[in-house]
């Protein structure tokens, strides 16, 4: 069985997960990314366990978003497509999602900390900290357990569409981040970020740890970025002067 998807959607999700190890983001085959077709009620994702360097457009498999069957593709899909269909269902606005073990994300998982906002790179994107669940019990463990942890990010956001734009990832305690996006490549592009400001929140916790900065400076980062009063960047339509 075949389940055709918009166009670009499979090349745009190799892509995003080809730069998984570009970006630094995983070890061996430690990372995945989907995108979504919701028209077409199908996502895209990784197969399991497949090298980043063997890696094809033919590769990748088509999940069914209502029931997460397979209905395209040769492989078995990554062993966190239940976690990306959990995400997709409850969040409307999400287009992609990425997951990786990324070394300071996940340092924040299994110290069951969520990652503060100290300073103005975190509020570019992060219009909050990125928090961090409650572990999974044995029962969540025991049955349906890769449902169950994107579970308990939806119940963490409180199932909050809004939230889930504003703060556009979370770390699963004793696991590591998942982050999302409009597309596939704006959730990866967002795993970039979460690792970066993990990796700058431990060296400023290091020097001081009591560092809160002021909220208005980091209100301005984010609403420069986003919102309707956005000024940040410029449009491909642009006019250069």
């Amino acid at each position: 069985m075949s389940t055709a998807v918009r166009d670009g959607l499979r090349q745009e999700v190799l892509e995003a997960n080809l730069a998984i190890p570009q970006a630094g983001l995983a070890t061996l085959t430690w990372g995945n990314v989907s995108g979504i077709d919701r028209e077409a009620g199908v996502f895209v994702i990784k197969p399991s366990g497949v090298p980043y360097e063997d890696l094809t457009v033919e590769d990748l498999v088509t999940v069914r978003l209502s029931d997460g069957k397979v209905v395209d593709g040769h492989l078995r899909p990554s062993t966190d497509t239940e976690t990306h269909r959990c995400l997709y269902l409850a969040f409307p606005s999400i287009g992609g999602v990425t997951h990786t073990h990324s070394t300071h994300a996940v340092a924040f998982a299994q110290a069951h900390r969520d990652i503060p906002v100290l300073g103005t790179t975190h509020a570019d994107t992060f219009n909050g900290p990125v928090p961090c669940t409650p572990d999974l019990t044995a029962e969540q463990c025991a049955k349906d357990y890769e449902y169950n942890t994107g579970r308990v990010i939806v119940d963490l956001l409180g199932e909050d569409d809004r939230r889930a734009v504003e703060v556009p990832g979370a770390l699963v305690a004793g696991h590591g981040p998942f982050t999302w996006g409009a597309t596939a490549r704006k959730s990866l592009e967002h795993a970039i970020i979460c690792e970066a400001v993990a990796d700058i929140a431990i060296h400023t916790m290091a020097l001081a740890p009591a560092a809160p900065p002021p909220r208005h400076l980091l209100d301005r980062h984010y609403t420069r970025k986003h919102g309707p009063d956005a000024y940040y960047g410029n449009t491909e339509a642009a006019t250069r002067v």
